[in-house]
């Protein structure tokens, strides 16, 4: 893994990392590094892939203030994530539950199953079926709504899906579609895999949407550690309806974010930039500012991906912050921390490796 020994210039006082409730804000000190100017951004040696000439950089328009204005529909911007045969399109946009075409075109069979959960299915469960079957009757949906949050991301939480799609006489012709956030979409891709059907991630926070909906990690946690049990898995398409974040709480929000400074910090030194000047409008929740943010972001994790699938050697950058995250995750019980705030923790404890 990249050395990342000089990449901070920030401490983390260890009587601060308590729980959940304690008076130190993982996110808030990440943050005020960006206004702080302490972050030293493009620090992170990485190691380059045999064949790969140059820099590692994200493969995207140039970084420029993004205008203050009002959502806009209509056609998707698409980023791709380029794996030959198993290449797939990430789509963003706002609206794009009322463009039924973009879901449709990338179901196999009849039969749907959607795996969504308890926060999620009253606010965008009823659009995601009318998407998927809107003027395509040949397709039936069914569903399973699973609970909500990281401590039930297990093996019984999961199993409760195969009940489903058993009960339902799916095979292997079918398609799963990932409703939520990153729980929902790490549990569902694995319960494809597991299933050997195609699937579909809605990711519907800003941490699925810039991090665990692309790339193809699923998985499951352990009681002694995040994530142990798992597959790569690639789905058949992303689609993040940024509409979706309207009703994220707060504190996922700038969970989210978390994952959105790590690519700065780790490849994506005009990104990190940019973030400098727009964190405000990132955190009002202004439209444009966070739709950039996710396809630049989109951008840097596709083009990573493309280069190491399975984390060999490149992707591991990706993991900034990680070690340190899913310590405090796992050793406070899931769910006591966001994952972004454990991992902002982790990015800030860094310079001290």
């Amino acid at each position: 893994m990249a050395s990342i020994s000089n990449a901070f210039s920030l401490s983390l006082p260890s009587n601060r990392i308590a729980n959940s409730s304690s008076d130190f804000n993982p996110i808030t000190s990440a943050l005020s590094g960006l206004d702080s100017g302490e972050f030293s951004p493009g620090r992170v040696a990485v190691s380059k892939p045999s064949g790969i000439g140059g820099r590692i950089c994200a493969n995207a328009t140039p970084v420029m203030d993004q205008p203050v204005g009002e959502k806009s529909s209509g056609a998707p911007t698409i980023v791709e994530v380029d794996l030959g045969n198993r290449s797939y399109p990430i789509y963003i946009g706002s609206g794009l539950f009322d463009q039924p075409e973009l879901l449709q075109k990338h179901v196999h069979g009849k039969k749907v199953i959607v795996v969504t959960n308890t926060t999620i299915a009253p606010l965008y469960l009823d659009k995601v079926v009318e998407a998927l079957t809107k003027g395509n009757t040949a397709v039936s949906v069914e569903y399973v709504i699973l609970p909500d949050g990281e401590k039930f991301k297990d093996m019984d939480t999961l199993m409760k899906v195969f009940d489903k799609a058993i009960e339902s006489r799916l095979d292997r012709r079918c398609t799963f579609v990932a409703l939520g956030g990153g729980v929902i979409g790490d549990m569902c891709g694995f319960a494809a895999a597991s299933f050997l059907v195609n699937f579909i991630q809605i990711p519907t926070t800003v941490m699925a949407q810039v991090d665990s909906s692309v790339g193809g990690k699923t998985g499951i946690n352990h009681p002694l550690g995040k994530n142990l049990i798992g597959a790569f898995y690639q789905p058949q398409c992303v689609l993040i309806d940024t509409d979706t974040l309207d009703t994220l709480p707060d504190r996922e929000l700038a969970s989210g974010l978390a994952e959105v400074i790590k690519y700065g910090l780790i490849r994506d030194a005009e990104f990190f930039q940019w973030q400098e000047k727009n964190m405000e409008k990132l955190i009002a929740r202004n439209p444009n500012a966070l739709a950039y943010a996710i396809k630049r972001s989109c951008e840097n994790k596709a083009e990573v991906v493309s280069f190491d699938e399975k984390e060999s050697g490149l992707r591991a950058t990706l993991n900034l912050g990680h070690t340190f995250g899913h310590a405090i995750e796992t050793g406070f019980g899931y769910g006591q921390w966001l994952h972004g705030e454990a991992v902002a923790a982790g990015m800030v404890s860094c310079h001290g490796c």
